[in-house]
This record gives C-alpha cells, sequence and structure tokens, in this order.
C-alpha cells in the first residue's frame, strides 16, 4: 500500500483560472496543479519568489463533486500599451515602465459556485513532507483561497494521512463539509500514472510562479465513484 496525504477544498466560489493576461479570465472545473502546489506553499509560509521544487515532487489527484454553476463578474482594470508590453517579462515590471502611459478597459473573470473537491498528493521518498503539509494545512502560514483572494475556505481542509493501494481508495477517506455529507464524486483527474482512454490537457504546470509561465501537461480523466462516508 502506498501513504496518501488528503484533504477538501470547498468554497462558496472558485475560480480555476485559464491564462492570465487577457479580456476574459475564464475558469476551468476543477483546481489544476499549479493551484493546488501554490495552496500548499502559502500553507508552508512560502512566497512566489521562493523554492517550490520541493512540493513539485509530489503527485496527486483530485475527485470532482457535482456540477457548478458559472458566475460572471466584470472589473475595470489597467493595462500597458501592447508595443510596450512586450519588452518586459512580467506585468508589473511593465505597468511599472509604463508609469502614466496606461489605459483602463473592462474585463471579465468567470468564477464556479459552491465548488468541492477532494485532494490526494503521493510520491516516492515524501512521507517527511506529507507530514509538514499536514500541518502547515492544519494551522496555514497565510490565509488559504480557491484561486483568487475573493474566493476563501468555507471549511477546513481536515488533512488526514491514510494507506490506500490508488488515489481513489485514498480520496474516499475525506471528510466532506456537514452540508456536504452523503454527495459522490463521479470524476476524478489523476497525473498520467494510470492507463486510461481519456486524457486531458492543461496548461498548469508552472515554470516561473513570479512571472506566470506555465507548461502544458497530460492528465489522466475517469469516471469514477468516490463516496467518502462509505469508507469513513
Amino acid at each position: 500500500m502506498t501513504p496518501y496525504l488528503v484533504f477538501t477544498l470547498s468554497a462558496n466560489l472558485g475560480a480555476m483560472g485559464e491564462f492570465a493576461g487577457h479580456e476574459r479570465r475564464g475558469s476551468l472545473d476543477w483546481p489544476g496543479r499549479s493551484a493546488i502546489i501554490g495552496l500548499l506553499g502559502a500553507a508552508l509560509g512560502l512566497r512566489r519568489t521562493d523554492d517550490f521544487s520541493e512540493l513539485e515532487q509530489l503527485r496527486m489527484a483530485v475527485a470532482i463533486f457535482g456540477d457548478t454553476t458559472p458566475l460572471r463578474d466584470f472589473h475595470t482594470v489597467q493595462t500597458v500599451p501592447t508595443a510596450k508590453a512586450r519588452r518586459p517579462q512580467s506585468r508589473p515590471q511593465a505597468l511599472r515602465d509604463a508609469r502614466g502611459d496606461l489605459n483602463t478597459i473592462i474585463t471579465l473573470r468567470d468564477y464556479r459556485c459552491t465548488p468541492l473537491y477532494g485532494v490526494a498528493l503521493w510520491g516516492a521518498g515524501v512521507d517527511t513532507l506529507l507530514a509538514r503539509v499536514q500541518q502547515a494545512l492544519l494551522r496555514p502560514a497565510y490565509v488559504l483561497y480557491l484561486g483568487r483572494k475573493s474566493c476563501p475556505l468555507s471549511a477546513p481542509l481536515a488533512p488526514r494521512q491514510v494507506q490506500a493501494d490508488t488515489p481513489q481508495q485514498a480520496l474516499a477517506h475525506i471528510a466532506l463539509p456537514p452540508w456536504r455529507r452523503g454527495e459522490t464524486a463521479h470524476r476524478m483527474a489523476a497525473d498520467d500514472v494510470l492507463a486510461v482512454e481519456h486524457h486531458q490537457q492543461r496548461q498548469d504546470q508552472a515554470l516561473d510562479r513570479v512571472r506566470w509561465h506555465f507548461a502544458s501537461r497530460r492528465v489522466a480523466m475517469l469516471n469514477v465513484s468516490i463516496a467518502p462516508e462509505a469508507a469513513a
């Protein structure tokens, strides 16, 4: 059997964003690898400029509970003229360089209502890391949120270490919030370690968190039935 760390992500609003830097920022229906690694880093007290390589060792799977309702919001933001935006390596640097020569536009931000996910983490030789992450999720160094700062978590993460043969079995041990108990997850996204027919490409492998550079990776998508209370 394999040791896993499992926990629950629940919020009234979540934003699992797609590409940044566009007038419309969409939201997918489950959090990607970079979002979860970022959340773990925040719990441990890491900043964007710190080294995340230890956390990048972790493999992960996400159980997706129910269908979320999309919600769209509108923002006014300052933008940099295209000619000036091409030179610097990051948006903050572009804003500093442009100084008073900025434009104001309306942008669209998509959210997902009442998202609920179970997360399983595992890997070779990461037992000590899993224990540290568990303690950090119980007492996070920074406030945790699901995608954006306007999306705080609605329930404790309830991290626990379990032994299981597969990520699906491990996810059956998560603790659902009281108002969501009895629900069953029918989909699971997992790092590509399983032989399945259906895969999805996600642009969520962080290359540079300061400059918001991400790489594409292949994720296994499985139809499952995960009912946590049945295994409690």
